[in-house]
């Protein structure tokens, strides 16, 4: 187990090197989630994630036969991204082994700091089996992305910075995936707050961290939009942090992690990918245990793909019911359309897409097909250009 003294040792190991990000109140995820939120912006460090902490730290210890080694890592990109950077200040030779479907944001960043990228398997499991393959074949060091104490050490520094900005938080909510972060976080808040909560959070289709703790067999897979903490086999040095620190696990549905990012995107104009704003998801999903507490949650990635973060964004207007669409069978005739749009403009609407089929798609050929996408301001508002349409005509909102 790490303790303070190792969390304190690399926060001044890797001084200048890592950003000491800001930690920064959010009006609008408390007043979403009745608790005080404070947000550490670990998306604003230089390759937008938490992972440099310990990567720099990892690096920072290297022997000098090591270093001429060079060095190997496995990661899905914040952890491949971090190992890059720092080797590449450090002057050490890299590869880099990242699963084949990694998004393409991530494998262009970690390329350019240097690195030599090798995109094998589909998963981190296979990743991680083909980088130690390599490491032995080419006599590299191995730089494991969470079961490393000096890795995990590292990631600690983002608690220690936290509580020193606000001593007072009494909770704190870290996303899991290999348990490097939760593990070194817990190790340096429990220290420095007797008694404060720590919880992890991992999304329910990677959950392995939860099911070890449960002491049940571990059942992972299928697609998640947080591809940063979706892992199969965490830490065993981490797991035996988090037992013997009795941190409880929570886990979160993939939905959640999509309000989440719009949440932060709309309300705390922030930019995060999905395992970074696993935290956030959390405070959504069991408001229960945080109404009411100073809860810490760190933003620890911001690398998601334009087009991903634009589907979430539009996903989450439809859910919301600020976005609609809207299907009708209408009669083929003159002035209908020009009637629906006034109705949809009367009540405050925006048309923002028409779709009008006359041929093929009704069943009459007096009649035709007609799908409208309508922006509203909320769901109320939605309900009424819903309402004003009715009266006229079937409506089916898709």
């Amino acid at each position: 187990m790490i303790g303070l003294n190792d969390v304190q040792d690399a926060a001044r190991r890797i001084a200048g090197r890592v950003l000491r990000t800001p930690a920064v109140p959010s009006d609008a995820l408390s007043r979403a989630t009745g608790a005080e939120v404070v947000l550490k912006l670990d998306n604003l460090q230089a390759t937008g994630a938490f992972k440099e902490r310990g990567a720099a730290n990892r690096l920072a210890l290297l022997t000098e036969d090591e270093r001429r080694r060079g060095v190997i890592a496995m990661s899905a990109g914040n952890h491949a991204q971090a190992v890059a950077r720092h080797a590449h200040l450090l002057g050490i030779d890299a590869v880099i082994v990242m699963p084949q479907f990694t998004p393409a944001t991530k494998v262009t960043r970690t390329a350019a700091w240097g690195a030599r990228v090798v995109l094998h398997g589909e998963s981190l499991a296979e990743a991680a089996a083909h980088a130690c393959a390599l490491a032995e074949a080419e006599g590299r060091v191995f730089i494991h992305p969470y079961d490393d104490p000096a890795v995990m050490a590292g990631q600690g520094t983002l608690a220690l910075e936290l509580l020193e900005d606000f001593p007072d938080l009494d909770t704190l909510a870290i996303p899991v995936g290999g348990g490097g972060l939760v593990a070194g976080c817990a190790a340096a808040a429990r220290a420095l707050r007797p008694g404060i909560a720590v919880y992890g959070v991992e999304v329910d289709a990677y959950a392995p961290m939860a099911q070890r703790l449960a002491n049940q067999p571990v059942r992972v897979g299928g697609a998640t939009i947080a591809e940063g903490i979706a892992v199969r086999d965490v830490g065993e040095l981490p797991l035996s942090m988090l037992r013997a620190f009795g941190i409880e696990v929570l886990v979160v549905p993939e939905r959640a992690i999509e309000e989440a990012i719009g949440l932060l995107a709309e309300g705390a104009k922030l930019v995060a990918e999905g395992a970074g704003a696993a935290g956030v998801a959390a405070l959504l999903t069991y408001p229960h245990r945080f109404r009411g507490k100073r809860v810490g949650i760190p933003v620890c990635g911001g690398n998601i793909d334009a087009r991903i973060l634009s589907n979430v964004l539009v996903r989450n207007l439809l859910r919301d019911g600020r976005l609609l669409r809207l299907h009708m069978q209408i009669p083929d005739r003159p002035g209908v359309l020009a009637d629906i749009a006034g109705r949809i403009g009367g009540r405050g609407g925006n048309i923002i897409e028409v779709s009008h089929q006359r041929l093929f798609a009704s069943a009459s050929v007096q009649a035709a097909e007609l799908e409208v996408m309508v922006e509203a301001r909320d769901k109320d508002h939605a309900d009424a250009i819903v309402s004003a349409l009715e009266d006229a005509y079937v409506v089916r909102r898709v």
